[in-house]
């Protein structure tokens, strides 16, 4: 588990819903301070959105050291492009083994707050779902306490270090029948 920001980020993508089809937003959020550092509205399922998001993360977030990049096995994160721009900074590439979200849990945890709480469920177009994910982004970003970061807002916890307290519990069963600690 991390004990700063800048040490391990996570991806996915998330559907918006339009009126007409869907837009595409890709994610990238710091695992430490659950602070979205990086996104990307698309029209399509292409690998450009997603490296559009890492784009936005590596022009706004010093490497300050060893840092891992997880996402799932989507093309878009396989693509050459993604790949790229992670090895030339040189940052560890961890892609989760199967399909299951609990493998990427932080990222799929993130889009659902996102979608629950702070987007609507259909836009009636991709201007007006572009400046709603902006906001919400902001609002998750600057106004939103979360209780996996010591109810503090991701900003807030992005400029700290060490352990930061949970004040959740973990309902997920190991296979002996156990709580399994989430991190």
């Amino acid at each position: 588990m991390p004990k700063a920001a800048g040490q391990l980020w996570v991806s996915d993508i998330t559907y918006i819903h339009l009126e007409e089809g869907f837009a595409y937003l890709s994610l990238v959020t710091d695992a430490y301070s659950r602070k979205i550092v990086g996104f990307y509205l698309s029209g399509d399922l292409a690998a450009g959105g997603c490296i559009r998001a890492l784009e936005m993360v590596l022009a706004n977030c010093p490497m300050q050291g060893y840092l891992t990049h997880h996402s799932d096995r989507g093309i878009q994160y396989c693509s050459q492009g993604y790949v790229r721009l992670l090895q030339e900074r040189r940052i560890a590439i961890s892609m989760t083994q199967s399909g299951d979200p609990l493998e990427n849990a932080l990222a799929e945890r993130v889009n659902g707050v996102l979608k629950q709480e702070l987007l609507e469920t259909v836009y009636p177009g991709f201007a007006a779902a572009h400046l709603a994910v902006a906001t919400a982004v902001s609002i998750y970003n600057y106004q939103r306490p979360h209780s996996s970061v010591d109810m503090l807002m991701p900003v807030e916890a992005h400029g700290r270090t060490g352990e930061l307290k949970r004040h959740w519990k973990n309902h997920y069963p190991d296979k002996n029948g156990k709580e399994v600690p989430v991190q």
